[in-house]
């Protein structure tokens, strides 16, 4: 994906972008109703300026009113999905697609009316435009009427734990898709004795959102080099750490700004090129399912249940994946190397299940699949996480009785785990 498309992926998904647009369309649609005496047919309605005054006033006091009470309802959305799950999915609520719909629907449907009513007013509309501006209103009031009864059930599971483990395994999900669709940005792997010098350094201090990997080939055309680059969208970088090595020629100012460019580096990490990033903030509501304050082993075992899933996606995926043909040839990138997924998604979460017998046996289960599939780096990663959370829960469980527990369930599963 080039820069350009990043950056418009990221408007759209920008809540005020849609409310503009519908309210563009709904300022639009009440003066196309002026232009209605120019129709080259007569529409064959009488319609009186008093019926389609009360009709927008109706709507203008309504959807002011609706509007109001769901920006209200959605910030305490944000509040809830914060505190009982974790921040970092606050932004899945913003991009969502269905939420902006609704709300611009309602801003749209409310400036149509204000803009409908001063224009009738002051007599804009002839009897052909009243004609034309009441069947705008009744399909204005159609889209309304939808746009609640689908916003009242979104209502119901807005910010509830449940709803936002959904939306953070669907965009783990979907930003796992895009790497295994380019296992490596587009370019080739990294090998690990690739040369440190000369490189080029960042001069930013926050941490990489986006590669553009399309404007870093096109550079490396121009110049007849290659580019080793050294980190991955998620590093958190500073000033001199390194972003690229290049292959084949010197490092000098234009090839540095080029190179600079090409990285857009921000306060906070995004879902977009990051698929870690998903693994890590359902692993953040695990965890604070297991603190003392919330109390939530269901929640915990849901957690480790969508890791196990998304990590058996990501292994099935990756046999093919890496054996495509590099788009950008030129370029070298590290991998996500299954250690750090594995451990992202279950070396907290043993942790902090070491004295839960529950939660420890369904995180060892869980590991245990993962040991079955998928390459054999990652099943190696799965195992070494396993025996971790087996020692960890021998040394952290409280009682004999579910240490005996915790050993028989390590005995009845696949002893092939240990060798792997």
């Amino acid at each position: 994906m080039s820069r350009l498309r990043w950056i418009l992926s990221r408007l759209r998904r920008t809540l005020w972008v849609r409310v503009a647009l519908y309210a563009v369309l709904g300022v639009a649609a009440a003066v196309a109703a002026t232009l209605a005496a120019w129709l080259p047919w007569p529409l064959p309605i009488d319609i009186s300026a008093e019926a389609i005054d009360s009709l927008l006033n109706v709507i203008a006091s309504s959807m002011l009113a609706v509007t109001t009470f769901s920006v209200t309802a959605l910030t305490s959305a944000y509040g809830s999905a914060t505190s009982n799950a974790t921040p970092r999915a606050t932004r899945l609520l913003t991009e969502d697609d269905f939420i902006q719909s609704v709300l611009a629907t309602f801003i749209g449907s409310f400036l149509f009316s204000i803009v409908g009513l001063v224009a009738l007013r002051v007599s804009v509309y002839g009897p052909q435009g009243r004609a034309l501006l009441f069947v705008t209103t009744v399909l204005v009031i159609v889209l309304i009427v939808l746009a609640l009864l689908r916003w009242i059930h979104q209502l119901t599971k807005l910010g509830r734990v449940g709803d936002t483990i959904d939306r953070l395994e669907d965009a783990t999900r979907r930003s796992m898709q895009a790497r295994l669709d380019l296992p490596f940005l587009g370019g080739r792997p990294l090998p690990d004795d690739a040369p440190d010098a000369p490189a080029i350094l960042s001069d930013q201090v926050g941490y990489v959102e986006f590669i553009d990997t399309a404007a870093l080939s096109d550079l490396c055309e121009d110049r007849g080099i290659g580019l080793d680059i050294r980190v991955l969208p998620g590093a958190f970088v500073y000033h001199g750490s390194t972003l690229a090595v290049p292959r084949g020629g010197t490092v000098d100012n234009d090839l540095a700004d080029r190179v600079h460019r090409a990285f857009t580096i921000s306060a906070a990490r995004s879902f977009d090129q990051d698929p870690r990033f998903g693994v890590i903030a359902l692993t953040e509501v695990g965890m604070r399912a297991l603190s003392a304050a919330v109390n939530d082993p269901g929640t915990a075992i849901d957690v480790i249940g969508r890791h196990v899933r998304l990590l058996t996606f990501w292994g099935d995926g990756w046999h093919k994946a890496e054996t495509q043909e590099p788009r950008y040839p030129r370029l070298r990138l590290p991998p996500l190397r299954h250690e750090d997924m594995l451990d992202d998604a279950f070396y907290i979460m043993a942790r902090e299940a070491a004295g839960h017998i529950d939660i420890l046996t369904r995180l060892i289960k869980g590991l245990d699949a993962l040991t079955r599939t998928g390459p054999q780096a990652a099943r190696q990663a799965a195992a070494a996480q396993l025996r971790l959370a087996a020692d960890r829960g021998l040394a952290g469980l409280p009682s004999q009785y579910d240490r005996d527990r915790l050993r028989q369930v390590l005995e009845g599963l696949d002893r092939g785990w240990r060798g792997v």
